[in-house]
């Protein structure tokens, strides 16, 4: 399916993560130097440039013969383990092709699970959202899955440390572009005790290997996102950044994340599936800012936007400049969201790294007026491609008409489109029905999985939305009955909607963080015995990533609530072999009416954002409590007068039956 979206005054027709790249006539590849730095492989740096190519290998699909493959240049290296890590260059959650080192090496196609290669043996560390994923995925005689949070399931760090336990001197190769500094001082802080080392590897060891059918980059088009969208000018956003700097006292802040770039420069791309972004970096200073890609593809409105504010240089340049205005300065490091390959840029220059948060992810998490009301359209909008699908749905297997994974996905995403605003997915759409509905990050539908009576449906999914006057991201769950519910699946789910009612209904103190949060949600199904592996909630960008920190509900976020800030809330239940239930909501953080008595500050609390009913017949009424009840009702109340003027008259009626609870 194509969607329009603009670039500046022209039209053009696009995808996220598109699979159709625009190849630049010539692509240059530079040796790496004493940091080991090399721009990503196959990344356009300048049109015109010499193309240089690894030294072609057999093209396999088989892991095993890229393990062994692997581990003959480890043997050239003398390495005896080697990281392959979920990320890339730019900490990138979702991937372009080009980069997807770890799912082309290990064969897992989760967004998250490193992979770590010995000289025999090899281990995915997988947490509770794949734990089902990577068995069923993963070459289980050549790779060895660690679920992380079972029991005798260690993490990567334990690994590692069990590994130097036993092998004194062990050396492992990293790509250093690939891991953060904390990362990089985590790893390092379980094997030095025993004499082993990390060893950085001058060129990505996959990319030696991978150079047969290895995507090329998309080297598509960057847009501009209107000051009136974005709520702020790059001008006032750069004075802001650069005001926090100042009170850090940093002389130079380098911006690796993607969406910290787009956010800092009000900028917008397509090289990355489901996040608007492009491949690119930032360097602020007090005087000067900088943007770092492939200077072709930024078109007249985008350098007119961008000028007497911004140096835009080609993508390559960014570690020769980096060091050059490191010399002798102050260089911020945000050890989570910097790769461990730019310290090492900064030290080579011979700066001084001064390990601190960015000012810009607090920034971009703190929506202004102008993201809030975009995020509310966007949702509006998502709500009722939502609730147009699920009736759909229904509408087709009344007329006796098969449903499956695979045409309710493709369904809902042509309701999606039906809106002129519409800028493709957020993520990969999860449709899981009868047991696939308990693989947590299920995302590949099943043309062939129909819906079938007495089972769950789970479908979790959201999209990107953008005008000149707003933009947005969804992110949206519902669980279902297909036909009569059985009694236990009544009951699991109504567990999990009350879990979900009392994070939602709960007021907070400000500074309240989402650690605290995630206990308050958890404590009704801890009571029953059930629990979920994975977070409660997690921040989301507004026209930005689906998932965006430094916010959520989990027990390792201690960030404090803002009044503007966006989470999730999404409690679930899974089950192997039975099915899964997960009811998610946007909220975002206002002040309410109530007052804390000790300090007489205003109180928080979260409103939601999208509007699409629970589903009746798997609720149990008399288990909820009276608050509870009222939360519902008040909930579904807000559906109707929401949606009702923008759906028609059979889709009301359908709709109005929904919300009697």
């Amino acid at each position: 399916m194509r969607v329009t979206m603009s670039f500046g005054n022209q039209p053009g027709i696009v995808r996220f993560g598109a699979q159709e790249p625009v190849r630049p006539p010539e692509i240059q590849s530079t040796g790496r130097d004493d940091t080991g730095y090399n721009p990503p492989y196959y990344l356009p740096l300048s049109f015109g440039a010499k193309k240089v190519n690894a030294a072609p290998a057999p093209a396999t699909t088989d892991t095993a013969q890229k393990l062994q493959q692997l581990r003959g240049l480890m043997a050239g290296q003398k390495l005896d383990a080697y990281l392959i890590p979920s990320a890339d260059e730019h900490i990138n959650e979702y991937l372009p092709d080009h980069l997807n080192r770890r799912e082309w090496a290990s064969g897992f196609t989760g967004s998250a699970g490193d992979f770590l290669v010995t000289t025999n043996t090899s281990w995915l560390f997988a947490d509770g959202r794949y734990h089902e994923q990577a068995d069923k995925e993963v070459d289980l005689k050549s790779v060895q899955v660690s679920k992380v949070g079972q029991k005798d399931h260690p993490t990567l760090t334990e690994k590692l440390k069990e590994l130097a336990q036993k092998q004194p001197g062990l050396r492992v190769g990293y790509d250093p572009f690939t891991v953060t500094a904390a990362q990089y001082s985590q790893y390092e802080s379980q094997l030095k005790p025993w004499g082993a080392v990390l060893v950085p590897v001058r060129k990505n060891l996959v990319d030696r290997i991978w150079t047969q059918g290895r995507p090329l980059p998309l080297n598509a088009p960057v847009g501009v996102i209107s000051d009136r969208a974005a709520g702020k000018s790059v001008a006032d956003k750069l004075a802001d950044v650069r005001e926090a700097m100042k009170d850090q006292n940093i002389e130079v802040l380098p911006v690796t994340k993607l969406d910290q770039v787009g956010w800092l420069y009000n900028l917008h791309g397509q090289d990355i599936p489901y996040n608007p972004l492009f491949l690119s970096y930032a360097i602020v200073t007090p005087k000067e800012a900088y943007l770092f890609t492939e200077t072709g593809r930024m078109d007249a409105h985008v350098q007119k936007a961008l000028k007497g504010r911004v140096e835009i240089k080609p993508y390559g340049e960014y570690a020769a400049t980096l060091k050059s205005l490191a010399t002798g300065k102050n260089v911020l490091i945000d050890p989570g969201h910097t790769t461990q390959g730019t310290v090492r840029l900064v030290k080579s220059g011979r700066g001084k790294v001064v390990s601190g948060k960015t000012p810009i992810e607090l920034m971009k998490a703190v929506k202004n007026d102008r993201e809030i009301e975009g995020m509310k359209q966007a949702h509006l909008r998502a709500s009722v491609a939502l609730v147009k699908a699920w009736k759909w749905t229904e509408d087709q297997r009344a007329a006796g008409n098969t449903v499956t994974e695979k045409t309710f996905a493709d369904k809902l995403e042509e309701f999606y489109a039906a809106d002129p605003a519409y800028r493709g997915l957020s993520f990969n759409t999860i449709p899981g029905a009868g047991a696939n509905s308990s693989i947590v990050h299920y995302g590949t539908p099943d043309p062939k999985k129909k819906l079938e009576d007495g089972e769950l449906f789970l479908f979790d999914s959201g999209a990107q939305y953008l005008t000149d006057e707003w933009g947005g991201t969804t992110d949206t769950t519902r669980t279902i009955g297909v036909g009569q519910p059985t009694q236990k699946q009544i009951d699991r789910y109504t567990d999990v909607l009350k879990a979900h009612i009392n994070c939602a209904r709960q007021l907070l103190p400000k500074g309240a963080t989402g650690a605290q949060m995630d206990g308050i949600t958890r404590a009704n199904l801890w009571n029953e015995g059930l629990d979920f592996l994975h977070g409660t909630g997690h921040g989301v960008g507004a026209y930005r990533n689906v998932h965006e920190g430094p916010i959520g509900i989990s027990s390792r976020v201690n960030t404090a609530f803002e009044p503007g800030m966006v989470t999730s809330i999404e409690p679930g239940y899974y089950e192997p072999n039975w099915g899964g239930i997960r009811i998610e909501n946007l909220y975002y953080v206002k002040e309410q009416d109530q007052t804390l008595a000790t300090s007489g500050e205003k109180m928080l609390g979260f409103a939601p954002l999208i509007f699409v009913p629970m589903d009746k017949a798997l609720i149990n009424t008399h288990a909820l409590s009276g608050e509870q009840r009222d939360w519902l009702k008040n909930y579904h109340d807000e559906v109707l007068q929401k949606l009702t003027p923008l759906l028609q008259p059979d889709e009301v009626a359908w709709l109005k039956d929904k919300c009697k609870v």
